[in-house]
């Protein structure tokens, strides 16, 4: 099977595997947090391990792009590792590992949130939305922001878990609908610190330049970890550019990668990352990777704990091997999801839409309340 796809990749499979959080008790963060988020620290280690013992080299983005343009011919297939969204389970778990397996990461940072106590939206809902769950709690649909219903239904009916109906919720509604959300969520429930999660904390500064020095990179992944083919095009521009900035300013770095927030892209987005000085955009999509093909839509694995987790619940070597080869892929059992989306906004509507649309990046990115 990896033959086949090495065939079908142009002769080298190029892997690029997405993670978010790297934590070092699994079970116990499961019961509060997006358990896709999640790997433990052993797991991640042994998927290094797994995918040097598949025969990749463990390799950086520019390798990965400079293949993939035929600046490069390499010698083995090629495996990239990478993390979204700046979690400090990075900095405290990961960066260690692979700093002692000489394994080369890129990290993709929403600046807006990098040395600050704020916590991305989607973990405050997830924390919000289980708050509701556990005080059998019955909303008040009338006074929360219209779309509520069609995220909270499906979960208190039932019909979805709360992972699965925030994943499809959030990839369909702008940043302002989900803030809107959580403050009226925040007050039908009385308030109180309990409402804002304690995990989920992000890096500060000096831990990204810490990193840095070591030889880790960062890319850039919008100022407020914004769906962009959600905004108009001014929000576009601005989120992706000043995201860059601040990573440059802070660290000392050339910022040439980018990351979609939940894995989005379209036309309108691609070209303002090809105009300003960027190499590659990554997607989640799990397809293979083609030499000759498009640096700005490159295809990525997105991986947690129960990935590698066999029948009887522990960690399997052999399905993990799996996941790094494609097997499901090249069977045909698994069912990736398409990133290219239309842009929901025109240039051409901008003029009367942007001054009720656009929203600064600290009110895109901040809680109601601050975590005390």
């Amino acid at each position: 099977m990896a033959a086949y796809r090495r065939a079908q990749s142009g002769g080298r499979r190029i892997l690029i595997v997405s993670y978010h959080r790297v934590v070092s008790d699994f079970t116990g963060e499961l019961q509060r947090s997006i358990p896709g988020l999640l790997i433990s620290q052993e797991t991640f280690r042994r998927h290094l391990e797994e995918a040097n013992a598949a025969g990749y080299e463990l390799a950086s983005i520019g390798d990965a792009v400079d293949v993939m343009n035929g600046r490069r011919v390499a010698k083995k297939d090629l495996c990239v590792v990478t993390f979204d969204d700046g979690y400090r389970d990075v900095y405290r778990y990961a960066y260690p590992v692979l700093k002692q397996m000489g394994v080369p990461a890129i990290t993709y940072l929403p600046t807006a949130f990098i040395g600050t106590n704020k916590r991305f939206n989607h973990d405050r809902l997830f924390h919000l939305l289980r708050r509701v769950q556990e005080r059998h709690f019955r909303p008040l649909y009338d006074a929360l922001p219209a779309p509520s219903l069609e995220l909270l239904g499906p979960i208190l009916s039932g019909q979805k878990t709360v992972s699965a109906a925030l994943d499809d919720f959030i990839g369909e509604h702008p940043t302002r609908v989900l803030t809107d959300i959580i403050d009226a969520l925040e007050q039908q429930l009385g308030g109180g610190p309990d409402l804002v999660p304690e995990q989920g904390d992000v890096m500060n500064w000096d831990e990204v330049r810490r990193m840095a020095r070591d030889g880790f990179e960062f890319g850039a992944h919008t100022l407020g970890h914004t769906v962009l083919t959600l905004e108009p095009q001014e929000v576009v521009e601005r989120e992706i550019l000043e995201s860059k900035r601040t990573i440059e300013a802070e660290v000392g770095i050339t910022v040439r990668d980018f990351a979609y927030c939940n894995g989005w892209y379209s036309d309108e987005v691609i070209r303002v990352l090809s105009s300003n000085g960027f190499r590659s955009g990554v997607t989640t999509e799990d397809f293979p990777n083609r030499i000759g093909g498009d640096p700005f839509t490159l295809k990525r694995k997105v991986l947690w704990e129960n990935f590698s987790l066999g029948m009887t619940g522990d960690y399997s070597s052999s399905l993990t091997a799996c996941q790094f080869d494609d097997c499901f892929g090249v069977l045909g059992m698994s069912h990736p999801v398409p990133g290219k989306r239309p842009h929901h906004f025109s240039s051409a509507s901008l003029g009367t839409m942007v001054a009720a649309n656009i929203v600064s990046p600290e009110a895109a990115a901040s809680p109601a309340k601050e975590v005390p």
